[in-house]
């Protein structure tokens, strides 16, 4: 026997002749007889199955061990005895470690010919023991690979009861400790193979004792909800939850949202990792179980935990999508994470880069799965961006790619916008922190939405784009931090010069929100304006009195009163409201909102039956345009509005502006909305509607004026006239309307183009000279008065955006540039508007209409890529704030069809060197550049940027702190065996 042993373990033999050896060594085992020739046979077989040098020792093993088991099964029994199995599993064999694989498949062998002998249940009691202490080693995944094999053809072996409970217990936190640090291909599939006999064996085990499943699911979920940093479960756990029985579902989690000892953070820790479960190529359900977390989280109204998940996991769960095997659990998840997160576009928004790219990689990957996955994501992409409208930077480049595939219409879009989300009944949440980021490229500051404050953000930066009106308001010296114009003035300070990428502006909001907004509400932002400037103006008045009666005594000159600029400051309790050179006579006592919004109306009325006439001076601080009944086509509709609005026919102000629809807006029938009809005609450009704003109307029938002449009702006819023109001109394009038949609120889609130059007629009295930027037509009288009309420059400076459906919802952008009222050569358009000879922009019009200019298109903003002409537009979108160029501002509605223009500023110009507004001066000076800030808002400034780059270090240090090393085994599955 010795002699055949030492042939067969010699490498010097061809196979043949060991083969031959074999067959002499299992006669050999078949005619043993003596104990000595047994022990030598078991000796021989155990040494070449767990210490054979290759798979051929070990096949020659198992061969000669099935035989002796077969003949001389009495002796076989013997040797194989429970108290050899216990050394094996404790002590191992010889050299070889007790926890070596090859140790679990010999006693799997060898019970498999012993499975008939009594002897063998005591074995099975010892292996019940023994791999219940293996479990808590935690062994690796190709020991518990191999110990699962075993356990599944000997469930006797599985240990019961309470040890039962406990080994499945344990047995899922070995799973936990399973990490993959290999890299080929065939290492990693067998990898997935281990993992997945494991829970192959749980499930047996769950399936054949029913007590034993819920100790394992609350097993699963402390390890997942644990948030000791120094361990990382596996996501190897995924291979479980599809052995989960589904109905389970509402139950258990149920169950867990409403337990009061699971923390917040515990549950956000156990959300988080189900979702790196989606990256497990072989687990099903997974998506079913985090989309039932995410349900029952909502039910329980922690929405504080979906938020901070929602924006920490996005753009796993997106990328998840290239992945075909996991692709469609993943779209399932991202789908109702998008869908359910709808009081802000953030969580979109991070998602909205990737998009083009995977729709490319879609179109050209050659599965035949690949086109129906697509036309489902782009679904879902068409019902995000059409809930988040008011982003053409962003959304521009998605539109292109998939300009040829379906969109979905309206009402399918409103009915998945409504399956999911947890927010539509409040709008009370603000968009979470923002990332810390630094400036954009452009170098501005973006404004936090606070929560539906888009409609404020948007009228701030318009208002800080008004070049002079800004440089004016930086310039004051205000008594008093708690008057709004000292709120604005720092609310500017840091839009010019804070190092954050975007300013909260919290204390404006407060302060300057009408009492009639409700917080978080949607609202108007040409409401919201009018009010603002109304509250400046009476303010500054009010001021201005209180200043007119105090005693005129000079302050004494204290060099070291001189703030940084080099202005010398009055002492606090003499500070003026106003620069000392705005106090001088030429300015009127107007306020700084009249001089520069302020213009002047005169309303006249004419009695057609004795030509009588009655006029009215009426201030304005903006105009509001109605749409001709024949361009909106909404005949059945009546106005709506302020009754001191100038015009009968103009529609009432939008009252959305939010991110928000309102509850139950889905369901509103698609007649609510104002499509643009299709027609030949062009479209209706801003001086259309000036002109139907300042047109004679007839009044008559219903609207008959009451002469105090003629003392009866008569048909009159009602004119209107600039009389005093605004150094800025705001303009409200009235788009909603109350329609009394159908008792709904409608939009007007209708396209309108917008001007960059126009001129806007103007009467003022005839005077011998006239200023050469302005041409006058022949005198006309009004009240037996002569008056001039002068064509008076205008170039567009802002517009404000309404991106929406309805006027219940919607969100507000706008866009604006730097236009400088006293330096005429600020921008090259400006020369165009000022010229004498206006060829045939000129020639088109008359003086007493408004019309619009063009600008030679070599020399104006016409070629996207011509330098600083293509990059002089900004657009801000709340925190957002691109570059953009002017043919954006005027193909918007064409590219977005519910993005259209609301509110529009343009600035009066002047030729370079005039000075129409006299007395627009700082310290004796004209504001062309921008001023020197004051001590006092330079020392909020620079405090909150020191505060500002403390947080961003603070921030990277604790990114490094939490950074540790792992190996991202999973992605490297996914790539090598799906691709």
């Amino acid at each position: 026997m010795d002699k055949i042993l030492e042939g067969l373990v010699s490498s010097d033999h061809s196979v043949p002749v060991k083969r031959a050896i074999v067959k002499k060594v299992v006669e050999a085992a078949e005619k043993a007889v003596t104990e000595e020739q047994c022990q030598a046979l078991f000796t021989l077989t155990t040494r070449l199955i767990l210490l054979g040098e290759d798979a051929f020792q070990r096949q020659i093993g198992f061969q000669v061990l099935e035989a002796y088991a077969r003949y001389h099964r009495p002796e076989f029994e013997h040797f194989f005895s429970k108290d050899f199995v216990l050394s094996l599993l404790q002590q191992g064999y010889g050299p070889l470690d007790r926890k070596d694989p090859a140790i679990i498949d010999y006693i799997h062998c060898c019970l498999r010919l012993l499975i008939s002998c009594p002897s063998v249940l005591e074995t099975f009691s010892v292996i019940q023991v023994e791999v219940l202490r293996m479990v808590c080693e935690r062994p690796e995944p190709a020991l518990c690979a191999h110990l699962s094999t075993l356990l599944s053809d000997f469930v006797q072996c599985i240990p019961r009861d309470k040890s039962g409970v406990l080994f499945c217990q344990q047995l899922v936190r070995t799973i936990s400790y399973f990490h993959c640090f290999v890299s080929q291909e065939r290492e990693l599939r067998e990898y997935v193979g281990q993992v997945t006999k494991v829970s192959t064996l749980l499930q047996n085990i769950w399936k054949a004792d029913p007590a034993t499943l819920l100790p394992s699911l609350q097993e699963v979920f402390a390890i997942i909800s644990s948030t000791d940093p120094s361990f990382d479960p596996s996501i190897s756990l995924a291979s479980l939850v599809q052995h989960i029985p589904v109905q389970m579902i509402t139950v258990l989690i149920k169950s867990l949202t409403t337990d009061h000892n699971v923390k917040d953070a515990s549950m956000t820790k156990a959300l988080c990792r189900m979702i790196d479960w989606l990256s497990w190529p072989l687990a099903q359900h997974v998506d079913t179980w985090v989309i039932a977390l995410l349900k029952g989280l909502a039910a329980v109204q922690k929405f504080t935990i979906l938020i901070d998940v929602t924006l920490l996991k996005i753009e796993l769960v997106f990328s998840r999508l290239w992945y075909p095997i996991v692709r469609q659990g993943a779209l399932a998840v991202l789908s109702h994470m998008l869908l359910s997160f709808q009081h802000s576009p953030e969580a979109f928004h991070l998602v909205v880069p990737h998009v083009v790219h995977l729709v490319q990689s879609l179109r050209t990957d050659g599965l035949h799965t690949s086109k129906a996955f697509l036309l489902q994501f782009t679904e879902l992409i068409h019902c995000m961006m059409y809930q988040y409208s008011g982003f053409p930077d962003l959304y521009d480049h998605i539109l292109e790619a998939i300009k040829d595939l379906p969109k979905p219409g309206e009402d399918k879009i409103k009915l998945v916008l409504n399956q999911s989300a947890w927010t539509s009944q409040s709008n009370s949440f603000a968009s979470g922190p923002l990332r810390q980021v630094g400036k954009s490229e452009t170098g501005k500051t973006g404004l936090v939405n606070l929560g539906n404050t888009c409609f404020m953000n948007s009228i701030i930066q318009t208002l800080f784009m008004a070049t002079d009106f800004r440089r004016h308001v930086l310039s004051l010296h205000i008594n008093g931090s708690n008057t709004l114009m000292k709120k604005l003035q720092l609310l500017f300070a840091f839009l010019a010069h804070t190092q954050r990428a975007a300013y909260a502006p919290k204390n404006f909001l407060e302060a300057s929100r009408p009492p009639w907004f409700n917080a978080g509400s949607q609202q108007d932002c040409s409401e919201y304006l009018r009010f603002l400037l109304d509250r400046l103006h009476e303010e500054e008045k009010t001021l201005q009195v209180l200043e007119s009666v105090k005693p005129k005594v000079p302050p004494p000159v204290d060099s070291s009163s001189k703030d940084p600029t080099g202005q010398t400051s009055p002492e606090n309790g003499e500070e003026s409201y106003l620069t000392p050179a705005e106090n001088k006579p030429e300015n009127d006592g107007r306020t700084l909102t009249e001089r520069m919004f302020g213009g002047k109306l005169i309303t006249g009325i004419r009695c057609m039956q004795c030509n009588c006439i009655s006029e009215k001076a009426e201030p304005f601080t903006d105009l509001s345009l109605a749409f001709c009944p024949s361009a909106t086509s909404q005949g059945s509709s009546q106005p709506e509005g302020p009754s001191e609005e100038p015009k009968v026919l103009c529609q009432g102000s939008v009252n959305g502006g939010s991110e928000v629809p309102e509850p139950g807006l889905a369901k509103a029938p698609a007649s609510n909305v104002h499509f643009v009809p299709v027609t030949n005609e062009p479209p209706l450009s801003v001086p259309d509607l000036v002109n139907y704003f300042l047109a004679p109307e007839i009044l008559d029938e219903e609207n008959a004026y009451f002469c105090e002449k003629c003392s009866s009702l008569q048909r009159a006819e009602r004119t209107m006239k600039v009389v005093s023109a605004p150094e800025y001109l705001i303009l409200t394009l009235l788009r909603f309307s109350y329609d009394a038949k159908c008792h709904v609120r409608r939009k007007i889609l209708d396209n309108v183009t917008i001007p960059p130059l126009m001129r806007l007629p103007v009467h003022v009295p005839s005077m011998p000279t006239q200023c050469s930027s302005t041409t006058s037509s022949p005198l006309q009288q009004i009240n037996g008065r002569e008056m001039a009309v002068h064509s008076v420059p205008y170039v567009l400076s802002s517009v404000v955006m309404h991106s929406g459906m309805s006027s219940e919802s919607g969100h507000y952008y706008s866009y604006g540039r730097n236009i400088n009222g006293a330096d005429g050569t600020q921008h090259p358009a400006n020369h165009f508007a000022l010229k004498d000879d206006l060829g045939n922009g000129q020639a088109e019009c008359s003086l007493s209409t408004c019309s619009a200019l063009s600008i030679p298109p070599e020399q104006g903003d016409t070629q996207p890529n011509s330098g600083q002409e293509a990059r002089d537009w900004l657009l801000f979108n709340d925190s957002r704030v691109t570059f953009t160029c002017f043919q954006s501002v005027q193909n918007i509605t064409n590219r977005f069809p519910k993005d259209t223009a609301y509110v529009l500023m343009y600035r009066k110009q002047e030729l370079p060197g005039q000075n129409i507004n006299g007395g627009l001066m700082a310290n004796g000076m004209r504001l062309s550049t921008e001023p020197p800030l004051q001590k006092e808002l330079l020392d909020a400034i620079i405090k909150d940027n020191k505060l500002c780059a403390y947080n961003l270090m603070k921030r990277a240090l604790q990114l490094f702190i939490n950074a540790r090393t792992r190996a991202h085994s999973i992605c490297v599955i996914l790539d090598l065996i799906l691709f």
